[in-house]
């Protein structure tokens, strides 16, 4: 481009501007090394970077876990509330929420929420287990793996929900990772569920308390 103006006596812009629907080299091989050599150029630039940031991602991950220490039952009883407050099923009126019923997919913070109900002396044989998955996965091989990830008793398993598969839909929880939705109900929980109530009140009015001092 620089050449073509330069002889044309016009602006680079304006040689650019006619010739910028041609291809830039012909010769295939000439434009993947140039393809090999930025690429090389970018992956050296952000490498350090990248390093860096991994560094102070393991560094952080590491002083929050500090902080935690272990779990008391105090602890327990106000994280398993404030999970099941934002995922869990909750009473309406014209719906009185009569059993807990927990819905994740992470299991973490499903083996939160059976430590929690452990805590209220509800132990793993006491829930129904329940699989909320896409059709196209290996139903009996996603139960053992959960059975096997959280220790539970594989008899308080239901039958499974599937969801319908959508042609359209471009999923990405696929593949030998994909364990679908477990979902935890326990009967009889009535009095379990007014005591997560009441904790969630209490939480709420000490945050009150610490704005208003």
């Amino acid at each position: 481009v620089n050449q073509i103006a330069a002889q044309l006596g016009v602006a680079k812009s304006t040689a650019y501007q006619w010739v910028r629907h041609l291809p830039l080299d012909p010769d295939d091989a000439a434009a993947e090394r140039r393809r090999e050599h930025s690429k090389a150029m970018t992956e050296a630039r952000w490498s350090a970077y990248r390093e860096a940031r991994d560094a102070a991602q393991v560094a952080e991950h590491a002083r929050a876990a500090d902080v935690v220490g272990g779990l008391g039952e105090r602890d327990l009883l106000m994280l398993g509330a404030a999970i099941y407050w934002c995922e869990g099923a909750k009473s309406k009126p014209w719906r009185p929420q009569g059993r807990l019923e927990f819905v994740n997919s992470d299991p973490g913070l499903l083996a939160l929420f059976l430590a929690f109900l452990a805590c209220c002396g509800i132990g793993r044989d006491v829930p129904a287990y329940r699989l909320l998955i896409h059709e196209s996965a290996d139903v009996a091989a996603v139960e053992r793996w959960w059975v096997e990830r959280l220790a539970l008793p594989p008899e308080r398993f239901g039958r499974a929900t599937l969801k319908r598969h959508n042609p359209a839909t471009m999923r990405r929880n696929n593949g030998a990772d994909y364990h679908g939705c477990l979902v935890i109900t326990v009967p009889r929980s009535r009095r379990l569920y007014w005591r997560i109530e009441g904790v969630m009140a209490g939480v709420g009015h000490a945050v009150e308390q610490a704005r208003d001092e």
